[in-house]
């Protein structure tokens, strides 16, 4: 990528977000995952919206890489999936 496409990538990027990753312990209904943390926190994530038109499974046990913004720690989002 030349630099100005670096450039306009980064600026679309979320600034606020956090990602971390962690493992899938529960899968719930309505594509709602609960996931916990490499620190030790179990919170309640959702799939990116990618994830679920690619028809991405996810499983319990599955290691992923979630997103969260700064202001809730309690929830979040899945933008990746590891594979094993």
């Amino acid at each position: 990528m030349d630099s100005l496409a670096c450039f306009l990538v980064q600026s679309m990027q979320n600034k606020d977000s956090l990602k971390i990753e962690g493992v899938v312990t529960e899968s719930l209904p309505n594509t709602m995952f609960r996931v916990e943390l490499d620190d030790g926190r179990v919170i309640l994530v959702t799939l990116k919206g990618t994830l679920r038109r690619r028809y991405i499974r996810i499983f319990p046990g599955d290691k992923v890489l979630v997103e969260m913004t700064k202001y809730d720690k309690e929830r979040g989002r899945i933008i990746q999936k590891y594979r094993k």
